[in-house]
């Protein structure tokens, strides 16, 4: 449905994107990650035709972009979604019922009247994607749909849009910031750093065995000894604080969060970060602990020099 071969994107003399090649298949939804300034959004106005490149694009069909900034008229949410398929071309005798479908699908049926200025960031966001979902594009692009939102409204918006964000004929690729709404939402992950694609596959695949030290990194390997030979990477959530642990660490700092505390140790190896569910634990900087890890990954100790 969608295919990239060579892509590059200059912006006076720098490389914003440098030979981007991607296949997105029909009923496909690829989630794009990466630090800022990385190329995303870059990425996402070359696909859909937004922004000049080098290279080749092939669109299986008629494309939809998803801006981040909502940009809502001054109408009815209703009148909106009703606009945004009048655009495209949608047929007046269908426009209703793909308004009124594409709201309730995203919960948001209840706001069809209200006026677009009185709609909260969140609401806004809601009608600002049933319009690109209404008009039922071939390719669907989506730059950080869940942007500026506050932690109640992302997490509600992440559960509505899941579902909804699937469709069998229609290939999707939507940027995004945080780690997590990619495990969400997404058949494939896609990392981009400094214009270029770095990893691409499944998520609990590309988790369990990232290509490269940097993207482990990316990934959320924020703990690291050294073993022999090896860099041995590991993630808070798989540090377990445990009696008869085969690692001694003392208590560098620790962070208070809802669900526990985050343990900042340091061994004779390295340092490790540590989530534990109970915030006793560690209570005071300087105490001995003892971990294991319940998996870890490796590369060789030269792996980040280049």
């Amino acid at each position: 449905m969608l295919e990239l071969v060579g892509v590059g994107v200059r912006r006076g003399r720098r490389a914003v994107l440098e030979d981007v090649s991607l296949a997105v298949a029909e009923g496909e939804v690829v989630a794009v990650l990466g630090p800022n300034g990385a190329g995303k959004s870059t990425l996402i106005g070359a696909i859909g035709g937004l922004l000049p490149h080098t290279g080749t694009i092939v669109r299986g069909g008629r494309v939809a972009t998803v801006l981040q900034s909502a940009g809502l008229a001054k109408r009815s949410a209703r009148a909106n979604v009703d606009l945004a398929q009048a655009w495209w071309g949608v047929p007046r005798g269908e426009r209703a019922a793909r308004s009124t479908a594409t709201l309730t699908a995203l919960r948001a049926d209840h706001l069809a009247r209200r006026f677009a200025g009185s709609l909260s960031g969140g609401e806004a966001r809601r009608v600002h994607l049933a319009r690109g979902l209404a008009v039922r594009p071939d390719v669907l692009l989506l730059d950080e749909p869940f942007a500026g939102l506050d932690p109640a409204g992302h997490l509600a918006l992440i559960e509505d849009v899941a579902g909804t964000l699937r469709d069998a004929a229609r290939a999707t690729v939507v940027v995004l910031h945080e780690r997590a709404d990619a495990w969400a939402l997404a058949d494939r992950v896609v990392v981009l750093m400094a214009g270029r694609i770095v990893a691409d596959g499944r998520p609990a695949e590309l988790l369990a065995a990232p290509p490269s030290l940097e993207v482990a990194r990316f990934l959320g390997y924020d703990g690291e000894l050294v073993d022999d030979d090896a860099l041995v990477l590991t993630r808070a959530a798989e540090v377990r604080v445990a009696p008869d642990g085969p690692i001694e660490a003392r208590v560098a700092g620790r962070i208070r969060r809802e669900d526990g505390v985050l343990l900042l140790l340091e061994t004779d190896g390295g340092r490790l970060r540590c989530l534990h569910p109970d915030p006793a634990v560690g209570e005071r900087v300087g105490d001995m602990i003892r971990v294991r890890l319940d998996r870890a990954i490796r590369f060789p100790r030269n792996a980040g020099e280049t």
